[in-house]
């Protein structure tokens, strides 16, 4: 008994968002969640929520995935993050009008201006 108690209370701990951010992206949301874990931590919870519509016709669902993030590893996972958005904008094949232009000089972390994370402990 005493521990259905506690694992409801762990549960109902992990859940609990501090703060909160929804980014809405086509048939995708993508939730940036602050939470606390049983030591008082806090970490990021990012959730990437899409619309599947079955081919048959029933009922429309949603695919959920996550990835929870501590803030040992915040600073290693924005810098892989800026260096394969980097990549991806040097290397996309848009015409030069629908690309900014993105010198050879530039470093990727130069090139994410728009994708700043500020988590402070």
């Amino acid at each position: 008994m005493e521990e259905s108690i506690k694992k409801a209370q762990t549960e109902g701990r992990d859940k609990e968002i501090l703060y909160s951010r929804a980014i809405k992206a086509g048939k995708r949301i993508y939730y940036l969640d602050v939470k606390k874990n049983l030591k008082d931590d806090l970490f990021l919870s990012i959730t990437e929520s899409k619309k599947v519509q079955p081919k048959d016709g029933s009922q429309i669902t949603f695919e959920k995935h996550k990835i929870f993030l501590y803030k040992e590893d915040f600073e290693k996972f924005m810098e892989g993050m800026a260096d394969v958005i980097g990549y991806i904008r040097k290397t996309r094949t848009e015409t030069p009008e629908e690309s900014p232009a993105i010198s050879s000089e530039e470093s990727p972390k130069e090139n994410l201006e728009e994708i700043k994370l500020n988590i402070e402990f």
